[in-house]
């Protein structure tokens, strides 16, 4: 297969073809991970126009496509659940700066630490956690204004176009690949679901939910959880009133109207969650086609104090991780398929500037797009003008095509993003898990496990590599050994192999024989390297063991580094500068 990317040649004409296909594909997975990130999906394609157009002009990866990711999505979800919608936009400003940063300061190597066992964790708890994000798009309202699941001829039918999107999305490719798989889908369930729903009576709901009526839904269901949360308060507050305790029953559990007579603050409370559950409000919601605006003149501007930092510091520290590194990652592919070298620290600045703007204009956030990235360099898109091309075709989309959009099935988006877990999840690693080292194995069960229940993938990889560290320098602590003998001098030669730091010191210690050494000992680091503090406490508190000892130490072929904090040895170390190596690190610029 990427024998089949490379040959693709680059050209305007291919970079403005594969930006329209780019453009169509986009369409569906910003609305689906929008609905993941619970906001509207309006917001889910303002985001992929934004990201997608400023990475593309800014990055460091021409040909990689950027938008609205289910890896942010997964983050964000809990922020606005928990504080609400105007968190965000601050946050996914933030995380812009702290991106911003990173590639300033030519941190972006640093996926280079990254193991693999934890990259595999990684996506495979990626793709558990959006396919169980799906399980909401089965859900509906019921008539005492709860989400319950779908039953009967409804489910029937949503899970039947759900397999028949899944099933077009793997089958086309083998017979076209003129137009994506996945847009064929969408427009193939969408024309199903408009000749479907067409013979439900008016003011019934449809028998197969679009995108419309999902955000109808959650608009509904906001408002009577809103109510619902504001009642449950003047019941707690009224704790010893039996009245308000029985409407806190018979309201905030069933969400049906009480006849119990209770304070007038509590009467009016319950009036509201009636109220809200027989509203038609959520009929009003839709996807607007405006332009995009800044955040402030829509929401409200969250208080900038300390409060608010401390809410949204921590979600934003997770999105920049996050979106760096999928989009190192990508990058990374990317470099292979098309051999060619992308700008690891430039694509951090583009990240950085993409979501900064994403944020000021009421985006959700995002980062590089795999999926989309793939079908990009696919269709012949190399250069940077297939990205932009992508991304004002999206936005054209949107000004001038929501009402279509909303007729989108959610059956359909379901199933997209149910072959998107597919694609994600590393199935050879299952295959592998008998023939992976044990400490690999428990590292990627330990990753995705933590990104599953915690929805915390930062952390997730932040916890894994610190895991393989330990489990690295565990191994390695044994590893360091010396082979002895005796000069013509009559001089005892320590020749060392393996790394000396922090857990291999105490071995390092074993190895000498102070009491029984002759008067001038050598130590010969030709084959080792100090590679920490605890390395260089050690040799200088083996020297003070020899001082004591009324004996004479040298070492030779230490690095620059380790001879400048051995000074305080004073007389006692006599390095031999002459045949001391010169030691380099890899090059910034390789970022």
């Amino acid at each position: 297969m990427l024998n089949f990317f490379r040959q693709q040649s680059g050209s305007i004409k291919n970079d403005v073809l594969s930006g329209v296909t780019v453009a169509l594909a986009l369409v569906p997975e910003a609305i689906a991970f929008a609905f993941v990130a619970g906001v509207s999906p309006l917001i889910g394609l303002y985001s992929a126009f934004f990201l997608g157009l400023i990475t593309a002009v800014v990055g460091g990866r021409p040909g990689m496509i950027s938008g609205a990711t289910g890896a942010m999505a997964v983050v964000v979800v809990s922020l606005v659940a928990t504080y609400g919608v105007e968190y965000l936009f601050p946050t996914v400003i933030l995380c812009g700066l702290f991106q911003i940063a990173i590639g300033i300061g030519r941190l972006g190597k640093l996926i280079r630490m990254v193991p693999h066992s934890v990259m595999l964790g990684f996506v495979n708890g990626l793709a558990i956690v959006i396919g169980l994000a799906q399980l909401g798009s089965f859900k509906t309202l019921s008539d005492d204004g709860n989400l319950v699941f779908l039953s009967g001829t409804r489910l029937g039918l949503m899970l039947a176009l759900v397999a028949l999107t899944m099933a077009i999305i793997a089958w086309l490719p083998k017979l076209t690949k003129a137009i994506p798989a996945s847009l064929a889908a969408i427009l193939t369930i969408t024309m199903i679901s408009i000749a479907v729903n067409r013979g439900v009576e008016p003011g019934q709901p449809n028998m197969l939910a679009t995108v419309g009526d999902m955000l109808r839904t959650n608009t509904k269901a906001k408002s009577i959880a809103d109510a619902r949360a504001d009642l449950a308060v003047l019941t707690n507050e009224n704790e010893n009133d039996d009245d308000a305790l029985a409407l806190n029953a018979s309201l905030v559990s069933a969400g049906a109207a009480s006849s119990i007579e209770s304070t007038p603050e509590i009467k009016a409370a319950s009036d509201r969650v009636a109220a809200a559950i027989a509203s038609t409000d959520g009929e009003e919601s839709g996807i607007s086609g405006g332009l995009p605006r800044l955040f402030f003149l829509d929401f409200d501007m969250v208080p900038m104090n300390f409060e608010t930092l401390r809410i949204i510091l921590p979600f934003a520290v997770v999105l920049c991780g996050v979106g760096l590194i999928e989009s190192l990652m990508t990058l990374t592919l990317i470099d292979e398929i098309t051999e060619t070298r992308g700008q690891g620290n430039r694509e951090c600045i583009g990240q950085g500037v993409a979501n900064m703007t994403c944020g000021l204009f009421g985006g959700m956030g995002g980062c590089a797009m795999i999926g989309q990235s793939l079908i990009n360099v696919n269709s012949g898109g190399r250069g940077r003008l297939s990205g932009v091309t992508a991304s004002i075709c999206l936005l054209l989309f949107v000004l001038f095509l929501a009402p279509w959009i909303e007729q989108i099935p959610m059956a359909a988006l379901v199933g997209v993003m149910f072959m998107v877990v597919i694609g994600t999840f590393e199935w050879a690693s299952l295959k592998m898990f008998r023939r992976m080292p044990t400490s690999d194995m428990l590292v990627m069960v330990l990753v995705a496990g933590y990104t599953v229940f915690m929805h915390d993938l930062a952390t997730a990889v932040i916890l894994g590599v610190i895991v393989s560290a330990l489990v690295f320098a565990w191994q390695h602590a044994t590893h360091i050994g010396a082979d002895s003998k005796l000069n013509e001098f009559g001089s005892k030669i320590y020749q060392l192999h393996g790394p000396l730091f922090f857990a291999s010191v105490t071995s390092f210690k074993e190895m000498f024989d102070v009491a029984n050494d002759p008067d001038d000992v050598v130590i010969d680091f030709y084959y080792t390297r100090v590679y920490d503090q605890s390395g260089l406490e050690a040799i200088n508190g083996l020297a003070e063991k020899y001082q004591a000892a009324g004996k004479r130490l040298h070492l030779t072929h230490l690095s620059a580094e380790c001879r400048e904090l051995l000074d305080n040895a004073g007389d006692l170390v006599e390095i031999n500068v002459s045949e001391d190596p010169q030691y380099h690190i890899a090059s910034d610029r390789l970022a």
